[in-house]
């Protein structure tokens, strides 16, 4: 058989619903994927008449209906699919009938809106910072800001060896703001406070591109179908390029 026929064992893994494909490429890091009882190599491609495993388990070739969630997570739960190792995940906390997996994250410490979903192919699209798709956050500190801080936060902040794109922030108390993000850099709005010598108290995530936080904290809602059709027409030109997990992750928290 050519070399050239099959799925790559990530994309496999993402199509069938079972994680996203950077999850994947975690899972196959950590030998817990087998293609017919073998250990597979990063890239390796799955053939039609192959048996994919994750930790023994078969993964079925029965695709689930499309399942796309808009979750309130509260502060303490991880945004996690790992249930082996973390009692607080995402997963276990939402309960929900079906295999989902988040699309991004959100540190522990942090609540708000994040979206939950089986399809693969919308995770990658959503993710990518240079579609510059906004999420808006409400951010409150340790100390009272003022106009200074606003310029500077809005304006740029070097953190992780680059320098923060542009962005729109609004105080909006003493010791509250709004921002509005179009990049993922890890844990980028805590990183921006700490530069300023400010240290973040509570953060709430209550957009991302189209989709408001509407629901009370700790459940979830189905997308509306007018949602969808928005976030696919935003994400139409989302790039074939995959971020590099070291400094985009959507951690932006």
């Amino acid at each position: 058989m050519s070399e050239n026929k099959g799925i790559r064992i990530n994309k496999y893994l993402s199509e069938q619903g079972f994680c996203s494909r950077r999850a994947a490429d975690r899972l196959i890091e950590q030998q817990r994927v087998t293609i017919n009882g073998s250990v597979p190599e990063m890239g390796t491609k799955v053939q039609p008449d192959d048996e994919v495993a994750v930790d023994g388990e078969p993964i079925s070739k029965k695709k689930e209906k499309p399942v796309y969630i808009a979750f309130h997570k509260p502060t303490g739960i991880v945004c996690t699919t790992d249930t082996r190792v973390e009692p607080d995940n995402i997963i276990e906390y939402i309960n929900y009938p079906t295999r989902i997996f988040p699309i991004g994250r959100l540190d522990k410490m942090s609540e708000g809106l994040i979206f939950l979903t089986n399809d693969g192919d919308i995770v990658n699209k959503i993710l990518r910072s240079r579609n510059n798709h906004g999420k808006e956050y409400i951010v409150t500190v340790d100390h009272s800001i003022d106009d200074r801080f606003i310029r500077r936060m809005a304006s740029g902040i070097p953190i992780l060896d680059t320098v923060t794109k542009k962005c729109e922030v609004e105080q909006i108390g003493r010791k509250t703001f709004r921002i509005v993000l179009t990049q993922g850099l890890n844990r980028q709005i805590r990183r921006m406070c700490e530069y300023l010598d400010y240290r973040v108290t509570k953060l709430k995530r209550i957009r991302i591109m189209n989709v408001e936080l509407d629901i009370p904290k700790g459940t979830y809602r189905d997308l509306t179908k007018e949602e969808l059709d928005e976030i696919y027409r935003l994400t139409a030109e989302s790039t074939k390029i995959y971020q590099e997990e070291n400094n985009i992750s959507d951690e932006v928290d």
